[in-house]
């Protein structure tokens, strides 16, 4: 199971065995080089824990507890959690800060302790195995216990094809769960009992301006930015075009930041963030990805993210990862600004839709039928459907692939067993009383945040044993973000708004007023080449697409985009993600 995630952990691996028990590690070395190593143990060895993360609040955590009385062995920030959990159990969660994922095996009780994150920026798989709690970082570790037997969850498929990423708490292995970010567990006597530890909760303060909020967004991201460089090994930045990313660059002091683009000029940001970085005065190192290279990638891309993900630009943070591990072995990234400051284009919707939005839900219903009837396509079509619909109905995140009605169009035996609104909905019920914006921000963090833009974070540099960290995902910074008006997060101008005028103290205007893109990946355009068809064309006539998919409807979405009639895109790479991901695990 160990040697399934070396690649975590390549410097050192450690195990403790007892009776009952048996916990194993991967190494990565960032603080405390030298007595740093997992397992670690209180000092008369009752207690032991493996911990994957960084607690960047430590040092002053250390000072408390050393107060209170702790003896400690070294610097390690693992070592600090142990004592937290002797000193104060469970309620030690709420004095961290940091990303973790641990596990602590207390023997005087014979009990098991773990919990995940605020945010869920480390991983935590489980499973029960024969009553027996098997838990990892990665599923492929999980899936190496002689105990476990694997089995692919079709109830997962269902749901991945209209998120786009495995959306329920069991994964597409049976069996199998993800401990959701800021829940904690015990094992106790073969009992698991999970409960949910921290929630985020939006609640405006109208009483500060404009200028008020920029500086404590500016401050509470200054402080995030330093609590987040303490390493013992050095720190660089990716560095894209957006302003999140260049914004953590421009504030982090180091010395590298890592680009890659595509040999398209559409798609290549190299020249913009070498262009930056000669600005802020920081070498940048870039990758231009070769198309052949990209696809390429794409079978080994799929076993280290465990699970099918069909975001085209995880492939790109695996190449911007490689770069960065030959330089560094942490680096910092801009994830979490658009689901905590207002940052995604699709926010603005409620403000496009509210003209619609005023007349009686049941006529904006009849309006939408009528619509639906015309059998061509027009201008304003769309907007006239989805103007129909309240935020509940319309929005699931920031991927909307398959609807119900294609789904069971396009697969050999649907379950109809979720609708996804019932996946929702629990979330949408929690932030009722909330504007459209705010709740499409809390459905993105339980959501979109979760199951693809960590998830692709957390494996695409682990796959080269590089840790990234996320100084926007920070629960300071939180406590700015969700107090801050809509008005300030997304406007007529921009989105993002407030934030944006932090950056301008650091930023030149282009990147800080720059319109969001994320990483743009030509898809569209190569799967109208008949190189790359006839590679789709080949999985999608494969025994597991006979299997689980209707093949002629398949290759409708495949010709219909290849000759320029539909832009199916985005809906081709959901299936053809699968289909690689199954092929790595199943065939």
């Amino acid at each position: 199971m160990m040697n399934k995630i070396i690649h975590r952990g390549p410097d050192s691996g450690g195990q403790h065995i007892d009776d009952g028990i048996a916990l194993g590690f991967r190494r990565l070395s960032i603080i405390d080089l030298d007595h740093g190593s997992q397992p670690m143990y209180n000092e008369d060895g009752s207690i032991v824990i493996t911990f994957n993360g960084e607690i960047y609040n430590h040092e002053e955590l250390r000072a408390d507890l050393k107060a209170k009385g702790h003896v400690f062995a070294n610097r390690a920030d693992t070592e600090v959690l142990i004592h937290a959990y002797e000193e104060y159990g469970q309620a030690m969660l709420a004095k961290l800060r940091g990303m973790f994922a641990f596990v602590i095996w207390d023997s005087n009780t014979r009990t098991l302790f773990g919990a995940r994150d605020y945010f869920g920026i480390k991983p935590f798989y489980y499973g029960l195995v024969d009553g027996e709690l098997v838990y990892g970082s990665e599923i492929k570790s999980i899936l190496e216990h002689p105990g476990y037997r694997k089995e692919l969850n079709e109830e997962a498929l269902e749901n991945y094809l209209t998120f786009q990423y495995s959306v329920l708490p069991e994964t597409f292995f049976k069996g199998i769960y993800r401990l959701m970010p800021a829940h904690c567990f015990t094992f106790k006597d073969g009992e698991l009992n999970i409960q949910r530890y921290w929630e985020p909760k939006f609640e405006a303060d109208e009483s500060k301006t404009l200028e008020e909020w920029v500086e404590d967004i500016d401050a509470a991201m200054q402080d995030s930015i330093e609590s987040h460089k303490i390493s013992d090994v050095e720190v660089g930045s990716f560095l894209s075009s957006g302003v999140d990313s260049s914004y953590v660059a421009a504030c982090f002091h180091g010395d590298k930041t890592f680009t890659v683009g595509f040999d398209y000029e559409k798609y290549n940001e190299i020249d913009y963030a070498k262009a930056l970085s000669e600005r802020i005065q920081i070498k940048n190192y870039s990758k231009l990805i070769s198309t052949d290279e990209y696809w390429a990638a794409i079978s080994h891309i799929q076993y280290h993210m465990d699970e099918p993900l069909a975001d085209p630009s995880a492939i790109a943070l695996y190449f911007v990862s490689k770069t960065a591990a030959k330089h560094v072995k942490v680096s910092m990234s801009g994830e979490g600004a658009d689901e905590f400051f207002g940052g995604y284009n699709i926010y603005r919707e409620p403000f496009a839709l509210a003209p619609m939005q005023a007349i009686p839900k049941g006529m904006r219903k009849v309006m939408a039928g009528l619509v639906r009837a015309i059998p061509f396509h027009f201008k304003g079509k769309n907007y006239l459907i989805r103007a129909s619909k309240d935020v509940e109905e319309r929005f699931i995140g920031n991927a909307f692939m398959f609807d119900i009605k294609d789904r069971e169009r396009i697969l050999r035996k649907p379950t109809g067993r979720y609708d996804f609104k019932e996946l929702t909905k629990p979330f949408y019920d929690k932030v009722s009383h909330l504007d459209d914006v705010t709740k499409m921000q809390y459905i993105d963090m339980h959501f979109w945040l979760i199951g693809d833009i960590l998830l692709k974070a957390d494996k695409m540099s682990m796959a080269h044993s590089l840790e990234v960290r996320v100084p926007f995902l920070d629960k300071e910074v939180f406590e700015v973000a969700r107090k801050l008006p809509t008005k300030f997060k997304v406007n007529e101008q921009n989105t993002k708004f407030a934030m944006r005028q932090a950056a301008h103290k650091y930023l030149p205007d282009m990147v800080a007023e720059k319109k969001k893109l994320g990483f743009p990946v030509p898809i569209r355009i190569w799967l109208r080449e008949e190189k790359y068809y006839q590679i789709v064309k080949e999985a999608f006539n494969s025994e597991a697409a006979e299997h689980y998919f209707k093949v002629k409807e398949l290759m409708k979405l495949l010709d219909r985009h290849k000759a320029g009639k539909e832009d199916n895109s985005r809906k081709i790479w959901t299936v053809y993600m699968f289909l690689v991901w199954y092929k790595e695990y199943f065939s």
